[in-house]
């Protein structure tokens, strides 16, 4: 059986994303209303995003990016490589990236909340409505990552060929 050696990257992963999330909404949890607000979508956003991308990911089939690799097209490469780690990829999508947003956005939400009103209502409501924006998003979003599956694990892989480093051959 493989060993997992990724599981404890990840964990330290999430850690460190977990950190800076929750040190920035710590942050900004003195902000207006309106910034916060701003912020909590962004958030909620780019949870949506990277479900999005990992269940596209797990949609994919190698075959169609082995093809487009062939005739060299960029981004293709990094397609396979993600749909070859696809578990990792969903795993850092759906679980690292989707839960820490997911977590900051109650932050956000509770600092709202103070910042608003400290009522038992407001607090209510207003995690009724992130829940069902949060939830609702992601079902509509897992919805067009499995009909767009390629197009999105292709955006993903020409994203991830401008700004991964290139290793540089070297000449004799």
């Amino acid at each position: 059986m493989k060993k997992d050696s990724w599981i404890p990257i990840i964990f330290i992963l999430t850690f460190i994303l977990a950190f800076v999330f929750g040190a920035i909404s710590n942050l900004v949890s003195n902000m207006n209303a309106l910034l916060l607000g701003i912020l909590l979508i962004v958030i909620i956003l780019i949870g949506i995003i990277f479900d999005m991308i990992g269940v596209a990911v797990l949609s994919c089939e190698e075959s169609t990016f082995h093809a487009k690799a062939s005739r060299k097209i960029t981004g293709s490469k990094e397609c396979v490589q993600l749909i070859k780690k696809a578990n990792r990829t969903s795993s850092i999508c759906n679980d690292v990236i989707g839960d820490i947003c997911g977590i900051v956005s109650g932050s956000i939400s509770a600092s709202l909340v103070v910042l608003l009103y400290d009522t038992p209502l407001v607090a209510i409501l207003l995690t009724a409505i992130v829940s069902a924006f949060t939830v609702g998003g992601k079902a509509i979003g897992k919805k067009i990552a499995i009909d767009h599956c390629e197009d999105i694990t292709f955006i993903v892989g020409k994203l991830l060929s401008k700004t991964t480093v290139k290793k540089r051959k070297k000449s004799n």
